[in-house]
């Protein structure tokens, strides 16, 4: 029976975790029309091995490539017209597949679904799970970049909460649960291996949409879980990451405007004067719970105090967000051949 989808997995020394996402996979409803593909990014405890001996596809780097270098690979190798994307840490349930191609439409180029974390133990691994950034981006994204614009849609993400539809159409998908056609994928070159972790499938989304292949679409019921023990360490170096993805698109996208943060910006500025000032030292200590209200709200919800931290670590993933871009945005100013120029 030929396949109808490709999995591809990409995994950095995962050995001990991929059994998950392998299990997840043979569990599938539609697992004779789907083909499993691992693509070792490079590893040196065995991850290939662990893979093949299960049975997958397995592709290895001799280098570490990055995760767009990796995604490539697979889809590449691919067998179906449509190839998926998981990360080795997720677990999909068994309509996770089926559910997929549920959303393909004549002109639907990508479907995907939530990421949403689990099994974590401590304050970071709920933090995680109440702070969940793992989702499709919305599509009033689409509409502008100018920064006023951008600046209300994320003022409405912290006061506003929604549910999404069942279905609806998305402006990007998440990395770590996503899919494409593989014959428009390819069309446009596949991942941009500068994007090594963070980012990337914002930029293939809009090469995809400049080759009038821009239509994504998000099916809540393919959703997958991820699992990791998150770190302090971990979390701020994944926003340092995400940071200069970001400064990347700033530097290849002139339609792009800086992603910086601004209330970080904002309680350091209260807490310097507050020097002088002491009650502006008090404002800055408590502005960020009125800055981001989720942590209120599931304070108040789940009638437990330890939500009230929650607006603090984001102010400080916020400010690593912005050092991320700083960073990157230095580091890659000749990184295309065109120069970025304001508009």
């Amino acid at each position: 029976m030929p396949a109808r989808l490709t999995a591809v997995i990409s995994s950095l020394n995962g050995a001990a975790r991929i059994h998950r996402v392998l299990d997840a996979l043979e569990a599938q409803t539609i697992r004779p029309e789907l083909e499993i593909i691992v693509v070792d990014d490079g590893s040196s405890d065995g991850t290939a091995d662990v893979a093949r001996d299960r049975g997958a596809t397995v592709f290895q780097h001799e280098h570490n490539q990055g995760v767009s270098g990796a995604r490539n690979t697979g889809a590449r190798t691919a067998k179906a017209p449509v190839v998926a994307f998981l990360d080795d840490d997720c677990a999909p349930p068994p309509g996770w597949a089926e559910a997929l191609l549920s959303g393909y439409a004549e002109d639907v180029t990508g479907v995907g679904g939530p990421a949403l974390p689990e099994g974590g133990r401590g304050f970071l691994a709920r933090y995680v799970e109440r702070n969940n950034r793992h989702q499709p981006q919305e599509l009033e994204l689409t509409r502008s970049h100018a920064l006023p614009y951008r600046f209300f849609l994320y003022l409405r993400r912290q006061w506003v909460t929604r549910e999404p539809p069942p279905v609806h159409d998305v402006y990007a998908l998440t990395g770590s649960n996503m899919s494409f056609r593989r014959e428009a994928l390819l069309s446009v070159g596949g991942f941009d291996p500068a994007f090594r972790f963070g980012g990337e499938e914002e930029d293939l989304t809009r090469r995809l949409r400049g080759a009038g292949h821009g239509r994504m679409r998000c099916v809540q019921a393919a959703w997958t879980f991820y699992r990791f023990e998150p770190t302090l360490r971990g979390l701020l170096r994944h926003s340092v990451a995400y940071g200069r993805g970001n400064a990347l698109h700033y530097r290849k996208w002139p339609e792009v405007r800086p992603t910086v943060f601004p209330w970080p910006l904002l309680v350091l500025t209260l807490l310097a004067a507050g020097v002088f000032l002491p009650p502006l030292a008090a404002a800055g200590l408590l502005l960020p719970l009125g800055l981001y209200p989720a942590g209120l709200r599931n304070a108040l919800r789940r009638r437990s105090l330890e939500p009230l931290a929650d607006p603090y670590l984001r102010l400080l993933q916020e400010a690593c967000e912005n050092i991320g871009f700083a960073h990157g945005a230095w580091k890659y100013r000749r990184a295309f051949e065109a120069p970025r120029r304001a508009p």
